[in-house]
């Protein structure tokens, strides 16, 4: 029988750390949901004495929140502790996050004090939470350089005076895997009432080790990993929810499973993305636009045959419909073949030869091969390669003082159809108006704006993904008005789907 593995999900709080990335308190509490509908065991949603809003939010977070704990942040003072306090009083299930620095980094050059002196605080913070609530969480701040002999001191007095987990951080992102490991199982071999706590990892990508490190310190006996969705945080970031919670499922030779609800980590990942404005890297393992996608030939001949030729995951398993085959100069005849029956198109051997040497010439010289190239290449008539949707007219007004305004006429089966719309934006008040045009429920999964070139003049081009009906549809196009190419990418996607 596998030990549980708790989530503590810190998006709310160290992810919310990095620059430019601070979170109004609606857009945490639509956060706080989804990772509820995740089943993330505890949500730390802020440190409440440092701003007004944090305090707030922690607040209406509470009342909304049933199933997961709530986490507050605070410092080893006692002002700290009562507005936490204060700040969970309608949670169902709360929780105090306490500590102090324990490193000679910190204690000589931070506190200018000494061990024996933080010994104490860190007691007497712990005493003073439990006043407030039954479950308290010390943190022994920068635990990746702090001595093993004198953290486990520290972490015997803090679990005798009442906390009920014990989080050793890699604060700086310094330990290796080995190193952390081995510090958590001197814990556990060292610190003789450590059964009566959860050990919790809090680890820091500063050399690219955060999920290694958690990884490591769960197999020596950590039961609680704290993380954020996509690895957003403090720096280089904190350990990727996404990579532990896969890692863990993916591999059987962990001791622990997780109660995490794996198909909604893709959706979750997105909301993180688009409210932070932080844009997760194509390559970024789980959740990366190119996590599932296979460019190479052999990779392909190989995904198509038996998927698990490549694809350690099942892409079903994060919420992700299916493995992207993309069509570039490397992609062999089993690709395009692919995707020409996709669009209803089956060649012979011989067909496909031919289609396949038009295919390499044309993907030398482009870089995205679309629905209308491979009409061409595989000789379909012009009246087939023609969309049922297609934009006519386009007209935007927008600007300072303005409220944006768009006009769109599309030819919908050879029908002319016009609306108007208002939006947050030009671009919103456009997808507005088709939206009214097409009578189908879609919604906007991604939307990716990439410049081709440099300079004012460039030419801009738009990947568009949406679904309905549970069915993922892709559009594209090029353009050196934006959005123009914006909308035409919809168009082309909702094509699909009429």
């Amino acid at each position: 029988m596998k030990e549980k593995l708790y989530i503590f999900d810190t998006t709310l709080r160290d992810g919310e750390q990095v620059p430019g990335c601070q979170l109004n308190t609606i857009e945490k509490i639509e956060l706080a949901r989804a990772l509820e509908a995740l089943k993330v065991d505890i949500i730390e949603c802020g440190f409440p004495i440092s701003s007004p809003g944090d305090f707030k939010s922690i607040v209406e977070i509470s009342k909304i929140i049933q199933n997961s704990t709530i986490c507050a942040l605070s410092r080893a003072v006692e002002k700290d502790i009562d507005v936490a306090a204060d700040a969970l009083h309608f949670a169902k299930h709360k929780r105090i996050h306490t500590g102090i620095g324990t490193s000679d980094y910190h204690i000589k050059y931070k506190f200018n004090s000494t061990r024996e002196e933080i010994m104490k605080r860190a007691v007497a913070c712990v005493k003073y939470a439990r006043r407030f609530v039954d479950e308290v969480e010390f943190y022994a701040e920068d635990a990746g350089r702090t001595e093993n002999e004198f953290l486990a001191q520290v972490i015997e007095k803090v679990i005798a005076a009442g906390a009920k987990v014990v989080n050793i951080p890699d604060t700086t992102g310094y330990c290796t895997p080995e190193e952390y490991g081995a510090k958590i199982k001197y814990l556990v071999e060292n610190v003789p009432n450590i059964d009566k706590a959860i050990i919790s990892t809090h680890c820091h990508n500063d050399l690219g080790m955060a999920t290694a490190n958690t990884l490591a310190g769960i197999m020596n006996g950590a039961r609680q990993a704290e993380v954020t969705i996509n690895g957003v945080g403090e720096r280089a970031g904190n350990t990727a929810l996404e990579e532990v919670v896969m890692a863990i499922k993916c591999r059987k030779d962990f001791p622990v499973e997780t109660s995490i609800q794996t198909t909604h980590i893709c959706k979750v990942s997105r909301s993180v993305e688009t409210l932070m404005r932080m844009p997760v890297q194509p390559n970024k393992a789980i959740v990366g636009r190119n996590a599932f996608a296979h460019s190479s030939g052999i990779h392909q001949d190989g995904v198509l045959k038996n998927r698990e030729s490549y694809e350690i995951i099942d892409p079903a398993d994060v919420g992700v419909n299916d493995s992207t085959i993309a069509l570039t100069a490397r992609s062999g005849r089993a690709a395009l073949n692919h995707h020409l029956q996709k669009l209803n198109i089956n060649l012979t051997e011989d067909e496909l030869q031919l289609a396949y040497e038009k295919f390499l010439k044309l993907a030398d010289s482009k870089k995205d091969i679309n629905d209308y190239d491979l009409y061409m290449i595989a000789g379909v008539s012009q009246e087939k390669i023609q969309q049922k949707v297609r934009l006519k007219y386009l007209q935007v007004a927008c600007g300072k003082n303005l409220i944006p305004m768009a006009t769109v006429k599309l030819i919908i089966d050879g029908e002319e159809c016009m609306a108007t719309s208002d939006g947050n934006g030009p671009i919103d008040a456009a997808f507005k108006a088709v939206k009214s045009l097409i009578h189908r429920k879609i919604s906007l999964e991604e939307f990716l704006i990439q410049a081709i070139t440099r300079g004012t003049d460039d030419m801009g081009k738009v990947h568009i993904q949406i679904e309905n009906k549970g069915e993922v549809y892709y559009g594209f196009s090029a353009n050196t008005d934006i959005i123009t190419a914006s909308v035409e990418a919809l168009v082309n996607a909702i094509s699909k789907i009429i």
